[in-house]
């Protein structure tokens, strides 16, 4: 990430950042502690997945189908 951020990109983050703190009735400890949560869940996925087309069990790309 070496060129900054354009501004479009901040607003998202900055919605982002309030919709989640919002769904977490302004707690911001329970924010950070829901986001490591799905942080930690995806990464699980991550690895579940590239285990999988590792071992063959899944396809590595769509791409090389067409």
């Amino acid at each position: 990430m070496s060129e900054a951020a354009s501004l479009p990109d901040i607003d998202h983050y900055e919605q982002a950042c309030d919709q989640a703190i919002a769904m977490c009735d302004g707690n911001l400890r329970s924010t950070i502690k829901a986001l490591i949560m799905a942080n930690e869940y995806l990464e699980t996925e991550l690895q579940e997945l590239q285990a999988a087309v590792s071992c063959g069990c899944a396809p590595a790309s769509n791409s090389d189908a067409a």
